[in-house]
C-alpha cells in the first residue's frame, strides 16, 4: 500500500448529514444553520478531495493539493460561464469561513483543512447523462470512430486521424454509472428516451456553447481543448437545467498545447493523460487488468500529474 502524504485529503469527514462519494468529490446536504448567514434553499456542500481516477477506478494514491487546483479552475469556468450567460450553475459560495464551527466537529484545523476546496451549492436532481463536447478526436471517439466512422451515432468524414479536429464540435452524450462501472457511449435518440428529449436539446444547445466559448478562451492561451464532459441537474420546482459539479477541468477534459499539436498521434497533454499512459503499461504488461483496486502510484508520477494539473490552471486562468 502506498504511503498517503500528511497534506493530502484522501477523505472529508464532516459533521453533516447525507455524505455521498464520488470518484473525486463527497458531497454533503447543507443544512440552513450550517453557514453564516444561514442558508434558506435546499443546498449542498462540496468538497474536493485530492483522490484521482482513471479507467473508472480510484487510485489508492493521492495527488497532494489536487483537489484545491479542480476547486480553483472550476470556480473560475463556472463564473465564467454564468457572466456570458451560457447556463445557470449550482454555484452560490466558496468560502470554507462562511462554514459554522459545528461543521468541522472535532476537527481543530477544519477550516485550514478544507480552505479552497470547498463549493456551496445548489442541490438539484442529476440528470443521469453524461454530456461530452467533442472538437477533436480522440479517446473512446476515436476508437468508436475507427470502428464505424461515426461516434455515438454522429456520422463523420471519412479519412480522419487521430487527434484530428472535427469539422464541428459534436454532442455525444454517455450513460452516468456508478464507481467501478464504465460509462457507455449512447446515441442521441438513446439518451431522450432516458431522459426526455426536451431536456436533452437543451443540454445539447448549453454543452456545444459552453464548450466553444470556453474552446476559445483556451485557444487564445495556448491550450486546445479536445474535448469535455458535463454534468447537469434540476432544482426542484423548476424545470431548466442548471450546470452542476466541476467544469472544464483536467479530470473532465483533454486539453493539449497548441504549440506542438500535430494530428496523426497522440498528443502531450496537461491532463490526466500522463497517468493513464502510465497505467497503460502497467496493463500492457499483465500488471494491471484497469480493474478495482488500482495500483500504489510511484512518487514520479505523482509529481508528474501534480505538474500538468498546476500549468492547466496558470494558463487557462491568465488574463
Amino acid at each position: 500500500m502506498s504511503t498517503v502524504p500528511a497534506q493530502a485529503l484522501t477523505e472529508s469527514r464532516l459533521a453533516l448529514p447525507g455524505l455521498r462519494r464520488g470518484k473525486v468529490r463527497d458531497v454533503y446536504d447543507l443544512p440552513p444553520g450550517a453557514t453564516t448567514p444561514p442558508g434558506a434553499s435546499r443546498r449542498l456542500l462540496i468538497v474536493a478531495t485530492d483522490r484521482i481516477s482513471a479507467f473508472d477506478v480510484v487510485m489508492p494514491t493521492p495527488i497532494p493539493g489536487k483537489g484545491r487546483l479542480l476547486t480553483e479552475l472550476s470556480l473560475f469556468w463556472l463564473r465564467f460561464i454564468e457572466r456570458r450567460g451560457l447556463c445557470r450553475t449550482h454555484l452560490l459560495g466558496a468560502d470554507a469561513a462562511t462554514l459554522a464551527p459545528s461543521v468541522f466537529g472535532d476537527d481543530v484545523a477544519g477550516r485550514d483543512v478544507y480552505a479552497g476546496r470547498v463549493m456551496i451549492a445548489r442541490a438539484a436532481r442529476v440528470v443521469p447523462i453524461e454530456c461530452v463536447a467533442r472538437g477533436y478526436l480522440e479517446g473512446s471517439g476515436w476508437k468508436e470512430y475507427q470502428e464505424s466512422g461515426s461516434v455515438c451515432g454522429v456520422k463523420l468524414p471519412s479519412g480522419l486521424r487521430r487527434c484530428d479536429r472535427l469539422p464541428q464540435p459534436i454532442f455525444t452524450p454517455a450513460t452516468k454509472e456508478q464507481i467501478g462501472k464504465h460509462d457507455e457511449n449512447i446515441p442521441f435518440e438513446r439518451a431522450c428516451e432516458i431522459a426526455g428529449r426536451e431536456t436533452m436539446e437543451f443540454l445539447r444547445g448549453a454543452t456545444i456553447a459552453i464548450y466553444k466559448a470556453a474552446s476559445e478562451h483556451a485557444l487564445a492561451r495556448g491550450v486546445i481543448i479536445a474535448d469535455t464532459k458535463f454534468e447537469f441537474g434540476v432544482v426542484e420546482g423548476e424545470r431548466t437545467p442548471i450546470l452542476i459539479d466541476e467544469a472544464l477541468t483536467p479530470d473532465s477534459s483533454r486539453f493539449w498545447p497548441a504549440d506542438s499539436y500535430q494530428p496523426g498521434a497522440p498528443q502531450p497533454s496537461f491532463d490526466k493523460q500522463f497517468l493513464r499512459e502510465y497505467l497503460e503499461t502497467l496493463a500492457a504488461s499483465g500488471r494491471w487488468d484497469k480493474q478495482a483496486p488500482g495500483p500504489a502510484l510511484p512518487p514520479h508520477v505523482v509529481a508528474g500529474t501534480l505538474a500538468k494539473y498546476r500549468e492547466a490552471l496558470a494558463r487557462l486562468t491568465r488574463s
